[in-house]
């Protein structure tokens, strides 16, 4: 839009300045295993595998496979992070981040204050869990990944309120309705599994978007 008007300088500061995000994300952002989330105004790391909170998280690995500025070895080692770290296929859940946060200092903020297991503290956050979704769906349609594939479609049965609800064991610590998203589920003892904040429509559009065009 901007070249359209002949803003060619404005232009150029934004193609730089994506640029630059882009050498960072593959760069500095990198942990060597996966992507680290953020860094505080300190420079210390959120989402790295020198914390003993907060190791990993699941919105960065999505996003630098959606974003498609990651490169394919890193996305494959970054979503294989996920699996292994993220993914409890006993309770079906995917966790926003692990471990929970608790005495973390500089503190990430409001998201601390929530019990462990809770919401964006470690519980399965239906946003984030939805975007891995797509991500797996998307490294199988670019690159035929066989294991994104199947893992697309199990992480859609883990979200998908009438697929949890009908499962005996998940069905009944999930304790909410089978016919609306759930804004988070809980992972850590003794709740596992249960649903948090149900009719949350914002994971319900990206539920929608990731059936009707991720899967």
């Amino acid at each position: 839009i901007a070249r359209s008007r002949g803003e060619t300088q404005r232009a150029g500061r934004w193609e730089a300045a994506a640029q630059g995000w882009q050498r960072a994300l593959r760069g500095p952002a990198w942990d060597g295993a996966w992507f680290r989330r953020a860094f505080f105004d300190d420079g210390s790391p959120l989402g790295s595998q020198s914390l003993a909170e907060c190791r990993i998280d699941l919105i960065a690995q999505a996003w630098a496979v959606l974003s498609g500025v990651a490169t394919w070895p890193q996305q494959v080692v970054a979503m294989a992070a996920v699996e292994a770290q993220l993914a409890d296929a006993k309770a079906g859940l995917l966790r926003l981040l692990d471990p929970p946060l608790q005495h973390a200092q500089p503190s990430a903020g409001y998201i601390q204050a929530y019990p462990p297991g809770v919401r964006e503290n470690g519980g399965q956050y239906s946003h984030g869990a939805v975007w891995a979704l797509m991500a797996q769906a998307r490294m199988f349609a670019d690159h035929g990944h066989p294991d994104s594939g199947e893992a697309a479609w199990r992480y859609f049965t883990w979200l998908s309120p009438a697929h949890r609800a009908a499962d005996p064991q998940q069905g009944a610590a999930y304790g909410l309705e089978p016919y609306v998203m759930a804004g988070d589920v809980y992972t850590q003892p003794p709740y596992v599994g249960r649903g948090g904040w149900s009719w949350y429509t914002g994971a319900a559009a990206w539920m929608h978007r990731a059936a009707i065009e991720s899967i």
